[in-house]
């Protein structure tokens, strides 16, 4: 059986996409996507350099434009804090009394939680909203008047 050097570039590319799904690495993607262009150069006659040059040239290119594309993205809150990870977060609750230290008890879901004063200033009795969530703990600010 006699392989083509097109067939060389489309298994390298299948083998490309296999690690990148038991690894997640979504950057071999873009490096199977330079294997499929020496593929295509492949088929179009082009010579083994000019092969080289459009894996090089297409996986290079998608994945600089892969990397400068994350890098420009806007990084998501961390996960205490993230409303898309914690539904907790954006809540309100009513504070009765505050402790000396910033801590309280509050009720929230039918259950007697934990909280601290997460806001500027002192803080104070009245409608306050969860800013986050550590543990069993919830991280409170005073809402703002309507």
């Amino acid at each position: 059986m006699d392989f083509s050097a097109s067939t060389m570039w489309w298994v390298a590319a299948g083998l490309l996409v296999a690690a990148e799904l038991l690894t997640g690495t979504f950057y071999l993607l873009m490096l199977a996507l330079g294997c499929t262009a020496a593929a295509v150069a492949a088929h179009a006659g082009a010579g083994f350099t000019a092969q080289i040059i459009a894996a090089a040239v297409v996986g290079g290119g998608a994945t600089a434009a892969w990397h400068v594309r994350r890098a420009r993205a806007p990084r998501s809150a961390p996960a205490e804090s993230n409303r898309d990870v914690n539904l907790d977060i954006g809540q309100r609750v009513t504070v009765d009394t505050w402790g000396a230290d910033g801590r309280t008890r509050v009720h929230y879901r039918g259950a007697a939680w934990s909280a601290r004063h997460a806001g500027p200033g002192a803080p104070a009795p009245g409608e306050h909203e969860i800013v986050s969530v550590h543990g069993n703990e919830l991280d409170l600010v005073a809402t703002r008047a309507a």
